[in-house]
């Protein structure tokens, strides 16, 4: 028996296609097209279970303009050279024959992403783009951890140029995204917010990079011991995140969603549950300005069942399930532990000059 739709759900719009399945590396390689089908199954058990469906966009490649607003010209032109032949691009990013041809497509659903997040208000007001490969590594004249295009940072672009006047990138992937800091580490007009395992790859990401120039207080670093929690990752949000947020005041806001900081993740020693990126989710949609569009963007995340289980808990968010009850008594790891408390001051302390934080 078909299920009824909840009332108060919103309408989510995915972007995706099968051509993101044609980047392939080594069979060893954890950045593999089975990332994205555990993605997908997610985001089925999610509207299977909220008794809806989603709002699927078309869309095609990012184009010379719309990639040259992050990455250089020439790097674009030696990508194109680059299509249709293998190899490795570094020691960690791998390249097949259909990889460049994805990679612009990729771009391309993050582009399309914010044309139809702008272009509906009052209806789809967030969404969910799935690009492979990944991108918020990608520096804007190389490849770099997996990324050959900056799919974020195109984004954030692209909703510059159609006169989105602030613009957030929040970075919730395990990894610094050090490609996306840099992209805009000058501009004051978009604030990039990282929460990363420190230390880990690509080692970037410190408490003191807090942008330059007119873009000094727009970089916000969250460098975080390993072994968090779910109630650290809270306590981030309560403590930094969502009060810089605020006051910010995005009139676009997009997440690099990757989900390796999953416990389940090989690469990575963080102890996220999948709930609490659903927690991340609502609690960020709480506190955004009530016009201001959600764009998710997919980065990394690489063990499978993580995957589904914690993209279903984003979806579910943004659908706008009601979050899961608390439960009665605490459980082990309710509250942050002392290393953690400690890493957060330190953090408070590099951001008051900037941000009023309580």
């Amino acid at each position: 028996m078909a299920l009824e739709p909840q009332s108060t759900l919103r309408p989510v719009i995915v972007l995706d296609d099968d051509l993101f399945l044609s980047h392939v590396g080594p069979d060893e390689h954890p950045e593999r097209a089975a990332r994205l089908l555990a993605v997908r199954q997610g985001l089925a058990v999610a509207a299977q279970a909220l008794g809806t469906t989603y709002i699927n966009v078309p869309f095609g490649d990012a184009d010379e303009t719309q990639l040259g607003r992050v990455h250089d010209d020439a790097y674009i032109e030696s990508l194109g050279h680059l299509a249709g032949r293998s190899g490795f691009l570094d020691s960690d990013t791998f390249l097949s024959p259909n990889s460049v041809a994805a990679a612009r497509r990729a771009a391309g659903s993050a582009v399309a992403l914010v044309q139809a997040l702008s272009s509906a208000p009052g209806q789809a007001r967030v969404g969910f783009a799935l690009p492979r490969p990944p991108g918020h590594h990608a520096l804007a004249d190389r490849a770099m951890g997996f990324c050959l295009l900056n799919n974020v940072a195109v984004a954030a672009a692209q909703a510059r140029s159609q006169g989105h006047e602030r613009v957030l990138v929040l970075d919730w992937d395990v990894h610094h995204g050090n490609g996306t800091e840099a992209m805009f580490y000058d501009d004051p007009s978009v604030l990039f917010v990282s929460l990363h395992q420190f230390p880990n790859y690509p080692g970037t990401g410190a408490i003191t990079d807090v942008g330059q120039g007119e873009g000094r207080g727009a970089s916000v670093n969250l460098p975080l011991p390993k072994g968090g929690t779910d109630a650290v990752y809270a306590a981030a949000f309560e403590r930094v995140v969502l009060p810089i947020v605020e006051q910010f005041g995005p009139t676009f806001a997009l997440v690099s969603c990757g989900f390796d900081a999953h416990e389940r993740d090989p690469l990575a020693e963080m102890s996220l549950s999948a709930a609490g990126f659903g927690a991340m989710t609502r609690s960020l949609l709480a506190r955004l300005p009530k016009a201001c569009p959600l764009g998710v963007v997919l980065e990394g995340g690489y063990d499978l069942t993580a995957l589904s289980e914690s993209s279903e808990a984003v979806a579910r968010a943004l659908f706008g399930e009601a979050a899961p009850a608390i439960p009665a008594q605490p459980v082990p790891g309710a509250e942050p532990g002392a290393q953690h408390l400690a890493a957060l001051r330190e953090i408070e302390r590099a951001q008051t000059p900037f941000w009023k934080l309580s």
